[in-house]
């Protein structure tokens, strides 16, 4: 999930005076080929959770999708060896933009297919930035807002992704990975937002994580829960594996760092596949 408007809003403050706060390896070839999808295809979808923004070393072809050789995509690509690996999970995607930008790899030869989406939709964006530059009551409101949206109007448009899906790859077995909380609450962290804001953050989470495995499990996909393996590695924790807000590089911000795509997100679609 991108965050431009955050950008945006700080390159205003930064002009105006503000203060700043704060691999894959190429070995893939001598991996054998391990589990179901050893064979056959696999295509990675989704929004920048997906597509490792935050985890750093980035394929300079992908431009603004911000594609990582350490998103959890690639880790499963190269210990699993499928016989065909499309990455075309772009940061800042919306369900519109996987039915219009992102379904064309997938075939009858696809073999798994695993995907994060939703989040920006919600106003992930938006939901940080209000949060971060507007008063606690402002945040919780904008999450209020959020969750309102998650439950009412994201579940079609998620249905319309994953019926996209099946239609297009009938014989896949469909991965969808969900959204870790954010932050440890009662942590380390003495500055910034206020214990309720960073509750209101995580509850948001948990909503839009509950309606996407909702949806998922209808549409006789696996749901993988990344939460537990991101407990004790939030923001606010001794070991977060989330990026806070990133002065120097604000788009990387409340996304996993390289740990929380290989010790994250790579588990969790390990235990779904």
């Amino acid at each position: 999930m991108r965050f431009t408007r955050i950008a945006s809003v700080l390159s205003a403050l930064a002009l105006a005076g503000a203060a700043a706060l704060t691999g894959a390896s190429s070995a893939q070839a001598a991996v054998a080929p391990v589990g179901p999808a050893a064979g056959t295809g696999y295509v990675a979808l989704g929004d920048s959770y997906s597509s490792g923004l935050g985890a750093g070393s980035y394929d300079s072809g992908s431009g603004d999708c911000k594609r990582s050789t350490k998103a959890y995509p690639v880790l499963w690509k190269n210990a699993h060896a499928p016989a065909s690996f499309d990455f075309v999970a772009c940061s800042g995607a919306v369900t519109g933009d996987v039915l219009a930008n992102q379904l064309g790899p997938l075939n009858a030869n696809t073999g798994t297919v695993s995907i994060t989406i939703g989040g920006n939709d919600a106003g992930f964006s938006d939901v940080m930035t209000t949060c971060i530059l507007q008063s606690e009551s402002t945040c919780v409101a904008r999450v209020n807002e959020a969750k309102a949206f998650a439950n009412n109007q994201l579940p079609g448009k998620l249905d319309q992704v994953y019926s996209a899906i099946t239609g297009r790859a009938p014989s896949a077995h469909v991965v969808v990975l969900g959204y870790p909380r954010f932050y440890k609450l009662g942590g380390g962290c003495l500055a910034g937002l206020t214990e309720t804001e960073r509750a209101a953050i995580n509850s948001g989470a948990d909503v839009l994580n509950s309606v996407v495995a909702k949806r998922a499990a209808d549409h006789g996909f696996t749901y993988a829960d990344v939460t537990g393996n991101f407990s004790g590695h939030e923001i606010c924790s001794s070991a977060p594996w989330l990026h806070s807000v990133n002065w120097t590089n604000i788009g990387e911000s409340y996304h996993p760092t390289a740990a929380g795509q290989s010790g994250g997100y790579l588990p969790a679609l390990n235990s779904a596949t």
